[in-house]
C-alpha cells in the first residue's frame, strides 16, 4: 500500500469529522469546506457580540489606528478597568485618571506598565458624590474616548 493509499482514509475521516463539527449535511469535499468556512464566520459573529455584552473589546480602526483592548468588569462597588495597548503612549494615564474623575471614579488600585507597551489594570471605586448611574459599557466608552482624544493629539 503506497503512502497515496494510506493518506486517502486519513483525510476522509478528517473532513467526516469537519462536517460533523459544522453539521454539515454536504458530501463532497469543497461543499463541506464552504460549510465549514460559514460556520467559523457565524462563531467569529457570536465571539463579537460576546465580547460586546461582557465588556471587551479589541478594536483597530481606521478613525482609531491604535490597536487596543479596554476591559470593565462591574465589581461589587466599582469597576476593574484593564487597558492594553501595543505601544507605549506617553500622557495617555493622564488622561484615562482624568476621565475616571469626570466620572467620579476614585482610583483605589492601579498597576501601570509603559516599557514598550501600554498596560493599566486599575480599581475604580466610585466616590461618594456619584455613587449610581454609571455601568461598566458607560466606563468603557468613556475609557475609550480618552485614548481616541489622546491618539489624535499626537
Amino acid at each position: 500500500m503506497s503512502s497515496r493509499d494510506r493518506k486517502k482514509p486519513s483525510v476522509y475521516r478528517k473532513l467526516q469529522r469537519l462536517r460533523s463539527v459544522v453539521n454539515s449535511t454536504a458530501v463532497n469535499k469543497t461543499s463541506i469546506i464552504v460549510d465549514a468556512s460559514r460556520y467559523i464566520e457565524e462563531l467569529k459573529e457570536k465571539v463579537e457580540l460576546l465580547d460586546q455584552e461582557t465588556g471587551t473589546s479589541g478594536i483597530s480602526t481606521s478613525q482609531n489606528p491604535l490597536p487596543m483592548q479596554v476591559a470593565v468588569e462591574a465589581l461589587e462597588k466599582g469597576f476593574l478597568i484593564n487597558v492594553f495597548l501595543e505601544k507605549n503612549c506617553p500622557g495617555l494615564l493622564v488622561s484615562i485618571l482624568e476621565i475616571f474623575e469626570e466620572l467620579g471614579l476614585d482610583v483605589l488600585d492601579a498597576r501601570v506598565s509603559c516599557q514598550e507597551n501600554f498596560q493599566l489594570e486599575a480599581i475604580g471605586g466610585e466616590n461618594q458624590s456619584n455613587a449610581e448611574g454609571i455601568d461598566a459599557q458607560m466606563v468603557k466608552q468613556a475609557v475609550m474616548q480618552a485614548i481616541s482624544k489622546w491618539s489624535e493629539n499626537i
